[in-house]
């Protein structure tokens, strides 16, 4: 998989952008932009981005008829798995055991998450599910009513209560929706998140259609998201690079709400298609949900925490 240079987890700040003027952003991003041009990271970035354009290109149409990969049967026995496999199924059978679903963003399918699906599934996950669904022509609710739909199958076919969902870009907005507005915390144990626009991204004002109007910094749907969410179960993780040419501002990335329990995973010089890409994108979520007790707790001393509430 492609390495990119990472920093460390880090919480972002609150949002002291709210207060300034569109002038003032504009600005601050063509500054931000013209640092990255000499940074080595982002231009390395850069182009690992370009040749995993063109390999995803590749294979879109794949994704389509192939990936979704629902295994819903159980394995008992370990001998046929390699070690690392084999190593989480006997330590923690039901973290195996539970499923992930896997949610991709604008103009993509499943087959964004090969190199991710094959990660997690050689790391012992078991049941590692790619949804497709049609984006140009829905929105942002009716896509996360049909998430719902497919969660719920999820479960009547797997046994399983509660599950993980990994959206990528648009697919971490709709799961998101789901979470908080659709009362999705009662199946979702840990949402992650990548390059997922949580407040908006000045892109969307690049195609005028309903979708990406929505998407646009304090839009209808923004606003819904930013309401109080009391009690949610859900457990987040939101990672995001400073070289994501799709978010703009790049922290619009990264959730920031009172009433959710969320990690933001800084990267440095990814770009927005190489994200479930990433080789430590792929183990930092395996730690993850290897980890993360029922309510959300880690289970191992040394773990590295989820932010708590309040």
């Amino acid at each position: 998989m492609a390495a990119t240079p990472t920093a460390p987890v880090v919480e972002v700040a609150p949002d002291a952008r709210r207060g300034g003027t569109s002038v003032r952003r504009c600005l601050d991003f063509a500054v931000a932009a013209g640092r990255g041009l000499v940074d080595p990271a982002v231009l390395a970035g850069a182009a690992v981005e370009a040749a995993w354009l063109t390999a995803h290109l590749a294979t879109w149409p794949v994704g389509l008829v192939t990936g979704g990969h629902r295994d819903t049967g159980p394995r008992y026995s370990v001998a046929h798995l390699p070690p690392v496999r084999r190593g989480l199924l006997v330590s923690d059978v039901e973290a195996a055991g539970t499923p992930i679903v896997l949610v991709h963003g604008i103009v993509s399918n499943r087959s964004i998450f090969t190199l991710l699906r094959r990660g997690l599934t050689r790391r012992g996950f078991s049941r590692v599910i790619g949804l497709n669904y049609p984006t140009v022509a829905t929105d942002v609710r009716t896509a996360a009513l049909r998430l719902a739909e497919e969660v719920e199958a999820v479960a009547e076919e797997t046994g399983f209560e509660r599950v993980h969902v990994i959206g990528h870009s648009l697919g971490g907005l709709i799961a998101r929706y789901y979470v908080t507005r659709l009362g999705g915390d009662r199946r979702v144990h840990t949402l992650v998140t990548l390059g997922t626009p949580h407040e908006g991204t000045w892109a969307a004002y690049s195609t005028p259609s309903r979708l990406m109007r929505q998407m646009q910094p304090g839009s209808g749907l923004m606003r819904e998201l930013a309401r109080p969410v009391h009690g949610c179960r859900t457990r987040f993780v939101a990672y995001w690079s400073d070289a994501d040419a799709a978010i703009v501002p790049r922290t619009s990335a990264a959730l920031r709400h009172p009433d959710l329990a969320a990690r933001n995973v800084r990267l440095h010089g990814a770009g927005h298609l190489t994200l479930p890409m990433l080789g430590e994108v792929v183990h930092g979520i395996s730690e993850a949900l290897a980890q993360l007790d029922t309510d959300g707790t880690t289970v191992r001393r040394g773990a590295t925490p989820l932010a708590p509430r309040g």
